[in-house]
Order: structure tokens, then sequence, then C-alpha cells
């Protein structure tokens, strides 16, 4: 099924592409590539965002459902919450699978913070797993804080470090902050 691409500063559809798949989280690099996982194929697309034409197809194995995704735009690394209970950890330039760590059940987003190098999954279990990019090519699990279960819609802001997760407990919406 094809997918509209909008130029979000005129509002408008500039045109088309088909991603043979069903696109779960996008990335941009700054550069003119966007990079989205296909959940039901376990592969990551790597599109031209000029052009409108995937140029690269990466399996995820042995990620299994990757369904959240960050980037590290400066050391060119994907970071894939996937479903099989791992983060993977993608060459953004080769498509390589460079390592997996564990992480918990049920993961909805995945954020990476520049300025202290750490990358957040949630997880629908209730916690956020944390693991820090100790290098470009070496990562390590710090923690895994404990949250409220189905608490996995996540947002990260890059000035305060601060995690925001929604959840809908007892028909209550709430907005967990997390922090230092």
């Amino acid at each position: 099924m094809p997918r509209s691409v909008i130029d979000a500063e005129a509002g408008k559809v500039v045109g088309t592409i088909d991603l043979g798949g069903a696109p779960e989280f996008a990335a941009a690099d700054g550069t003119g590539h966007v990079y989205d996982n296909l959940e039901d194929e376990n592969v990551v697309l790597k599109i031209d965002s000029r052009t409108l034409k995937v140029e690269q197809r990466w399996p995820t194995a042995p990620c299994q459902s990757p369904s959240s995704m960050a980037i590290d735009r400066s050391n060119h690394r994907l970071f894939i919450g996937c479903r099989s209970h791992v983060m993977a950890v993608m060459n953004a330039d080769t498509g390589q699978i460079i390592t997996t760590l564990p992480i918990g059940d049920h993961v909805d987003a995945t954020a990476f913070d520049l300025e202290t190098r750490l990358i957040f999954n949630s997880n629908g279990e209730g916690t956020i797993t944390v693991i820090h990019q100790d290098s470009q090519h070496t990562y390590s699990l710090v923690d895994n804080v404990k949250t409220l279960p189905r608490a996995k819609t996540m947002a990260l802001d890059p000035k305060t470090h601060r995690l925001y997760l929604s959840t809908a407990e007892s028909r209550q919406f709430e907005v967990l902050v997390v922090g230092k």
C-alpha cells in the first residue's frame, strides 16, 4: 500500500512511496535519508527523501517485530526496539547489526539522549530499559526503571533529559515524568 509523502512546510502531498509492509516508526538522518522499520517484514528501509525511493531493505535479525526506533546521527546508529525482547543497534550506513541488548516486554518507543548517550526503551510491561552508548561500537545495560503497566508511549525532552510517558489506567489518562 503506497504511503503519502507530505511537505510539512507547504502542507501538500508531494508524492507516494510503496514501502511493501507495515511501517511502524521513522527516523531521519538530517542529510536526506529516512529510515523506517517494517514490523511485519522484520526489515529497516533506507529511503531517499529527495527521490522518494527505497534505497535499501535491511533485515533486522535476530530482532523480530521491530516496533520502535531512534537515531544517533553523529555515529550513524539506529536503535531498534524489537518485540522479541531485544534492542538492536544497526549501522545506518551499511545495515549491519552491531549488537543486541535485552529489553522488556512489548516495547513501544525508543529515544536517544545525545548529551547523556543514554538510550531508553519504554515497555508495555511497565518498565523503561536504559542502555548507555559506551562508544560507537559498545553498549551496556544500565537499569530497568519501573513505571506503570501500559505506560509505553514515550517522548524525551532533550533539554531537561526527562521522559514523558502516557498510560490510561482505570479509564484515567495519566502522564508520567521520569528524570534523574
